[in-house]
C-alpha cells in the first residue's frame, strides 16, 4: 500500500508495539519467540519512517510496570534490549537514525546503561529521524520527576509557585525538545494508553488495530498514516475555525 507523496504526515509517531507474546502463543512458541519476532518490525516502522520522511518515532519498549511480569521474562527481555542495541547501531547510523532512550534508566544493570549510553554516543550525529525507545518509562513517572524538579528549584528560591504554568512543566519532561505525539498506534486489539506519554498525548490522534506487533508490516503502518491524514486537529476550535486557519 502506497501513501500519496500529498498525504498530511505526522511529525512524530508514537506506538505500544504490544501483542507479542499472544503472537507466539498463537503459534504454539515460547512468549519469548513473539518478543524476538517484534524486533523485525521495529526495524520495519524505522525503516518506514524514515521512508516517510517523519521526524520522531517513539516505541514503548518496557513499562513501568513491565517488572510485574515473571522474572524469567523479564530477564529474557532484558537480554533482548542488549542484543538489539549492539546489533542496530550500524544500520541505525547508515540511515541517519539518532537513538534516544527515555525513562528511567536506574533499575537496569549497568552493563545495560553502558550499551545504552553507547549506542545514543554512536548514533548521536546522525540528523534524520529520531528514534525513541521508553523503557522503564511511565507517564506518571515522567510527570513527577517533572514535578519534583520544580518543587526544588521552589524550595531552593529559584522559582516561584505563581510562575509554574504548562510551559514550564512540559519543560521538565522527557524529550521536552522534541515535538508532541501526533499520531498514537496500538497494537494488538487493546484500546487504552496505558501509562504511555500521558502529559504530551492530550490532542494526539489515537489508533487501534487489531494486528499483533509482528504482524504490522508496511502495509498496516501506511494505513495508521492513511487514518491520521483524514483527521482533522481541531486543538479546541471549531471544524469553521481549522478550515479558515489552514486556507
Amino acid at each position: 500500500m502506497d501513501v500519496d507523496g500529498a498525504t498530511r504526515l505526522p511529525r512524530h509517531i508514537a506506538i505500544i508495539m504490544d501483542g507479542n507474546g499472544r503472537w507466539a502463543q498463537q503459534r504454539g512458541l515460547l512468549r519469548h519467540s513473539g518478543h524476538k519476532a517484534g524486533v523485525k518490525t521495529v526495524r520495519s516502522s524505522v525503516e518506514q519512517s524514515v521512508k516517510h520522511g517523519i521526524a520522531v518515532l517513539t516505541l514503548f519498549a518496557f513499562s513501568s510496570e513491565n517488572w510485574k511480569r515473571p522474572q524469567k521474562e523479564v530477564s529474557l527481555l532484558m537480554d533482548l534490549f542488549m542484543v538489539a542495541l549492539q546489533r542496530e547501531v550500524k544500520r541505525l547510523k547508515k540511515n541517519n537514525v539518532r537513538l534516544r532512550v527515555i525513562g528511567d534508566r536506574s533499575a537496569f544493570s549497568e552493563k545495560l546503561q553502558q550499551r545504552i549510553a553507547a549506542a545514543e554516543a554512536d548514533t548521536a550525529e546522525g540528523s534524520g529521524l529520531v528514534l525513541q525507545i521508553a523503557a522503564n518509562y511511565g507517564g506518571r513517572w515522567d510527570i513527577t520527576q517533572a514535578v519534583r524538579s520544580l518543587a526544588t528549584k521552589v524550595k531552593t528560591g529559584q522559582l516561584e509557585p505563581e510562575a509554574i504554568d504548562e510551559s514550564l512543566i512540559s519543560s521538565e519532561l522527557s524529550f521536552n525538545d522534541l515535538p508532541d505525539p501526533d499520531l498514537f498506534i496500538r497494537t494488538g486489539g487493546e484500546q487504552r494508553i496505558s501509562n504511555f506519554m500521558l502529559w504530551q498525548s492530550a490532542y494526539t490522534e489515537l489508533y487501534f488495530t487489531d494486528a499483533y506487533w509482528p504482524d504490522f508490516d508496511a502495509d498496516a503502518f501506511d494505513r495508521a498514516i492513511a487514518f491520521y491524514s483524514h483527521r482533522q486537529r481541531r486543538f479546541g476550535m471549531t471544524a469553521e475555525q481549522v478550515g479558515s486557519v489552514e486556507k
